[in-house]
């Protein structure tokens, strides 16, 4: 029957799309090109095998009947845009066919196999539909927007408008060209004309006006058309919308007046923010430079009488002194902070954590926290700033500890490159009250509060400083946790800054 197989089979592989020839009752598969085995999609090995073998899911798609049916009654089946599922890498795969089973008849006129022809329109069946549902939607929200519509033949001049268009331009169904231009407000025909010629290079207008009113009155408009040409080059049609923007332009007027009378009152607001940050910050120094000296008077006067127990305290006075001084400066500075530029330092950041434990000393002491630090980096950055940002967030972690359980606080950190920089993600991680992932965002906004004062004292503006700090460095940061089962914040900072001051 096959005096040269090797050639038929060449032959039907150099054939673009699918092609098989399954024979006998069982349809064995005795040729299928290699479309046909990359349609199947279960591997090359399918010559001498079954044709429901290889693809078992035609079963339950008739597709089996069918090409059954041709080897029995000798009668072509040919089927025309027909869904079909196939088993593509363990996964049922909608697919959309134009396939045909086609007898094969030997020398005595009997039917001995199938021909299998198809081709996968699945591509073409998912445009169509998505054009028929887009032109549809389309259809809808023109019709239910209020958007009018417009045809202007620019050989005969004649104007086709939809309703709508008709009610926004407060003519009637009959109008002229010149009609409508004269509906237009004299102060915005210069904006008309001068979209017209720049539609004669780019073929689309769009421009605002104000239409009148029989009375007098106006609404805000606005135009877009087409200019369509013919093979020629030649404008034949003006096809476009018309649409009422006048609330939106009222609220356009309103919301500037609004902005304007807001950045006037944010601008008197962060002056006095401003004047009252440095007054606050003069006022507190003077009773603390005399502090810092009356401690020193009196640590010269009694510092050889006092045993060593008493030595330590009035060291303690002495450092905390100073750190109020330090942050008394700090105050000052963070209150112009996006008025004035900071100056990039090296940072220890290690020392800044052990500077905070020390500031932290008494809660420490007091709730028995343990906190673990690996060897962190040193970075570029403010010190002020760095040191406020880890300050909070150490704070934070002793602050929402369980009752019942001593806070646990672990600092890590590792180095990664994004986009070609290093950077620093410093892990700190708790063992206290966590957040739940929904308010793992909302807590960096500026005076949010997941708890209430009488659980947890706070103003809500500490872990929103964080992102502005993080932020202002380049940098980022970010929280995770569950409830009751601990929180981890993650600190992403650049280990040099691009620039010499932020």
């Amino acid at each position: 029957m096959y005096r040269n197989p090797a050639l038929l089979q060449n032959i039907i592989d150099a054939i673009p799309f699918p092609i098989g020839v399954y024979v006998g009752d069982n349809l064995e598969i005795a040729l299928a090109n290699d479309a046909m085995i990359k349609t199947w999609g279960k591997g090359n090995d399918v010559l001498g095998k079954t044709y429901l073998s290889v693809v078992p899911e035609i079963e339950n798609q008739q597709i089996l009947d069918e090409a059954l049916g041709v080897f029995k009654t000798g009668t072509a089946f040919h089927a025309v845009g027909r869904k079909v599922d196939l088993v593509m890498q363990g996964i049922m795969t909608e697919y959309y066919f134009n396939y045909s089973f086609i007898p094969l008849f030997d020398e005595h006129g009997k039917v001995y196999g199938v021909l299998n022809t198809g081709a996968d329109i699945t591509d073409l069946h998912k445009a169509k539909e998505e054009t028929l549902k887009a032109n549809e939607k389309l259809t809808i929200a023109i019709e239910s927007s209020g958007i009018g519509s417009y045809e202007i033949d620019l050989e005969t001049k004649k104007i086709k408008t939809s309703a709508n268009f008709n009610t926004i331009c407060s003519i009637g169904s009959e109008t002229t060209n010149d009609d409508l231009i004269a509906k237009l407000h004299p102060e915005d025909l210069h904006a008309r004309e001068k979209a017209h010629q720049q539609a004669e290079a780019t073929g689309k207008i769009c421009y605002e006006a104000r239409i009148l009113n029989d009375d007098g009155s106006y609404r805000w408009a606005k135009i877009n058309g087409k200019i369509i040409k013919d093979k020629d080059g030649s404008a034949k049609t003006i096809i476009g919308i018309v649409q009422d923007i006048h609330e939106h332009k009222e609220f356009q007027e309103e919301l500037k007046k609004q902005v304007a009378s807001r950045t006037n009152e944010l601008t008197r607001s962060n002056s006095d923010l401003m004047h009252f940050a440095s007054v606050v910050s003069h006022d507190l120094r003077e009773p603390l430079r005399k502090i810092k000296f009356f401690n020193t008077l009196l640590r010269n006067d009694i510092e050889e009488n006092v045993n060593e127990k008493s030595k330590k305290y009035l060291h303690k006075v002495s450092q905390s002194a100073q750190r109020m001084e330090n942050i008394i400066e700090g105050i000052l500075t963070y209150s112009t902070l996006d008025k004035t530029s900071q100056v990039i330092e090296t940072i220890n950041v290690n020392k800044v954590i052990e500077d905070i434990k020390i500031d932290l000393e008494l809660i420490i002491r007091e709730k028995g926290a343990i906190l673990v630090t690996s060897d962190l980096p040193e970075i570029q950055g403010a010190p002020i700033l760095i040191n406020q940002l880890f300050y909070n967030l150490l704070q934070n972690a002793l602050k929402f500890s369980k009752a019942d359980q001593p806070p646990r606080i672990i600092i890590t950190s590792s180095i990664i490159n994004s986009d070609g920089q290093d950077f620093v993600q410093i892990k700190i991680k708790d063992n206290g009250i966590g957040i739940e992932a929904e308010f793992a965002e909302k807590i960096f906004t500026a005076f949010e509060r997941l708890h209430s004062k009488d659980q947890y004292e706070g103003n809500g503006l500490g872990l929103a400083l964080c992102r502005k700090i993080a932020e202002r460095h380049n940098g980022k940061i970010t929280a995770a946790g569950e409830k009751d089962n601990g929180a981890e914040f993650t600190v992403t900072l650049p280990l040099q800054q691009k620039a010499d001051t932020l």
